[in-house]
């Protein structure tokens, strides 16, 4: 990482999240992008800030049986269940190519049933050449063991958080569940254990049924709630947070364009992860890359930095 912001319209895009210099805060949702090779045939992913790994466990994981994903109005549910290749299969096969991405920042996302998995994951992630940061996913909502568990208490994530936290000398980021009822304690708690940042939101946990089978859609029965129905209450989040925890906020939720982006940016996310939206369209990363540069530039804006929490209080 050459910690050089990148320069476009005459606007500096970088970032600084928690010493992780981002040359633009663009970046991929986990699970929606793979490994980093699956955007390829759109655009480089090197163009991006930076690219969150789909979740790594300890041992390979399947998945949840089909059916796991269901349109919903304006969004998606989704019960993939966390199916990955390992991380011993992701530094061996997967990290080659995201080696040779230039300046994009590498955030592997980790999840596990214990908090002791958390911490040999961060251990063995730590000792990868060309992993930047960690992200930890303490917030999903369709596995039966683990994830949402730690996600919904301040005590247990706090003791999941600092044993994860002294595994590792890399950047923690933790992932926050919206099923909660105060994401502020979630987030002071991460903080208080060690966490260097909060990404939020992740899926708010909802069911679909089809009324002539008498059954669920999903096998899971509940999945994650995604896509643009979620980016008021992603939104308003974001904003608590950022008011009320002093570590920088990734924002996460419905984001499928440019306007949606900066509103994120200027409630006081330090950057932005987009994952649904490139199930609508695989270009939106880079055109919202270009739509914050155009929009900044257009207002004498010369650094993202300065848009960055601008939001002013009604009143």
């Amino acid at each position: 990482m050459s910690g050089q912001g990148e320069i476009r319209q005459g606007v500096d895009l970088g970032v600084n999240i928690a010493g992780l210099r981002l040359k633009n805060p663009v970046l991929s949702a986990s699970g929606c992008f793979g490994y980093g090779e699956d955007m390829t045939d759109f655009f480089p992913p090197s163009q991006l800030g930076g690219i969150l790994t789909k979740g790594l466990s300890l041992a390979p994981r399947e998945g949840n049986k089909p059916p796991r994903i269901v349109e919903t109005a304006s969004g998606m549910l989704n019960a993939i269940g966390l199916n990955n290749v390992g991380v011993d299969a992701f530094i061996k096969d997967k990290m080659p190519f995201i080696r040779s991405l230039d300046d994009t920042a590498c955030i592997a996302n980790i999840f596990g049933t214990t908090a002791e998995d958390y911490a040999e994951l961060a251990r063995r992630l730590s000792e990868v050449p060309g992993v930047h940061a960690l992200e930890m996913n303490i917030s999903c909502p369709n596995v039966k063991a683990g994830g949402i568990e730690f996600g919904k208490d301040p005590q247990i994530a706090h003791k999941v958080v600092s044993l994860t936290r002294k595994a590792t000398s890399l950047p923690l980021i933790v992932k926050l569940s919206p099923n909660v009822s105060d994401i502020v304690k979630m987030a002071q708690a991460a903080k208080d254990a060690g966490a260097d940042a909060v990404s939020l939101i992740n899926t708010l946990s909802g069911m679909a049924v089809d009324i002539h089978k008498k059954r669920p859609i999903l096998s899971n029965t509940v999945g994650g709630l995604s896509g643009p129905a979620i980016k008021p209450i992603a939104l308003w989040m974001v904003y608590q947070v950022c008011q009320k925890v002093d570590i920088p906020v990734i924002g996460i939720g419905g984001i499928s364009n440019t306007t949606d982006a900066l509103e994120f940016l200027m409630v006081g996310a330090k950057a932005v992860q987009i994952g649904t939206g490139a199930f609508i369209d695989p270009m939106v990363m880079p055109k919202v890359l270009d739509g914050i540069a155009q929009f900044l530039s257009s207002r004498g804006i010369s650094r993202v930095e300065d848009w960055i929490g601008t939001i002013e209080p009604n009143g």
